[in-house]
């Protein structure tokens, strides 16, 4: 059993901090202030956010939505999205399968 404290993890000034990497999968969270850019390109892996607090629009070049607090977004592998118009500071909690960067 491992437990992560997320006032630890937001405190490092890095705007994504991954936390686990197991076999199978990697977390990490995600922290984007009110008004910054999500310059993130598309992914290899699946990937699973929950929005954990904030609002912001997010985008996968088909749906566009307004996401916050409580919110859980799936992205297929190779899927382009973005987060934009962050309205509040953005904290996510993303999950990714197999782990980010092996597939």
């Amino acid at each position: 059993m491992e437990i992560h404290h997320l006032s630890a993890l937001k405190g490092t000034g890095k705007a994504y901090v991954e936390f686990l990497r197991t076999k199978s999968l990697s977390a990490g969270v995600y922290i984007l202030p009110a008004g910054s850019v999500d310059s993130q390109m598309p992914h290899n892996e699946e990937e699973l956010y929950f929005v954990a607090a904030g609002r912001a629009r997010f985008s996968n070049g088909v749906r566009d939505e307004v996401v916050s607090a409580g919110d859980i977004l799936f992205v297929s592998a190779k899927e382009l999205h973005r987060f934009y118009e962050i309205s509040e500071r953005l904290e996510l909690l993303v999950l990714f399968a197999p782990p980010e960067g092996t597939a």
